[in-house]
């Protein structure tokens, strides 16, 4: 993702959540942890989520590849939350007081 290879990842670890914190730390990732189908799509919509981390604890198979279809076939709406999307990435760049 960092080196623009790839567009999307897919994570899974026991609950989603630290590693969804831990790759956000890299520029240009934003993960979202996900266990709902309308999360995994707003994910997607209105943040432009491009890394997708489950919990492997918490969610079944069927939910899983569910969620995944879900995440990949939804695209990023842009307009009015395009803007949000840019302060989040200004604050790779400026830091915290960017936004």
């Amino acid at each position: 993702m960092a080196t623009g290879e790839y567009d999307r990842g897919i994570l899974i670890c026991g609950t989603g959540i630290g590693m969804a914190i831990a790759a956000n730390k890299v520029a240009g990732v934003r993960a979202a942890p996900v266990g709902d189908v309308d999360v995994a799509r707003l994910a997607r919509e209105h943040n432009d989520a491009n890394v997708l981390a489950l919990g492997a604890r918490f969610i079944g198979r069927e939910r899983a590849l569910e969620l995944v279809r879900v995440f990949l076939d939804t695209p990023f709406a842009g307009g009015r939350h395009d803007r949000r999307v840019k302060k989040i990435a200004a604050l790779e760049t400026r830091g915290a007081g960017a936004v």
